[in-house]
């Protein structure tokens, strides 16, 4: 299941050379990917409700071009694989003419919040990363 996300770049999302901020990129997926757990009917706080949490250990970025003020921008959010607690997930930030401003492996594990370890990928996520298995 593929996701897209809108956003429109704000003043405060740019650095000091008027384009958008490398970290702020990572806002912008978390962005997607929040949106991906929705459509996918489990939201953060309905995670957070059973005691578990999903939590980023890698993310590989590739810069390919600015953002500016003003510019709407098209966060694309799939699964790409999954192991026995990670998966990961593969997003694009497109430009309004369609062109790749970044994109993205984000790799996550489900985390267990009580006792602060990763546990196996919970059956809601997983059946969306079936057949991707590393």
């Amino acid at each position: 299941m593929q996701v897209t996300t809108e956003v429109k770049v704000r003043v405060t999302d740019l650095d000091f050379l008027g384009h958008v901020n490398n970290a702020v990129y990572v806002q912008y997926l978390e962005c997607g990917r929040e949106e991906w757990y929705r459509e996918a009917g489990l939201t953060y706080k309905q995670q957070a409700e059973r005691g578990i949490s999903t939590v980023v250990v890698h993310a590989g970025i590739n810069y390919r071009k600015e953002a500016i003020q003003g510019e709407r921008l098209s966060i694309k959010t799939k699964p790409l694989r999954r192991g026995k607690k990670s998966f990961s997930f593969y997003q694009e930030i497109l430009n309004e003419h369609g062109e790749i401003v970044i994109d993205a492996t984000v790799t996550e594990v489900c985390f267990d919040l009580r006792n602060r370890i990763s546990v196996p990928i919970l059956g809601e996520i997983a059946v969306h990363f079936e057949g991707l298995e590393e």
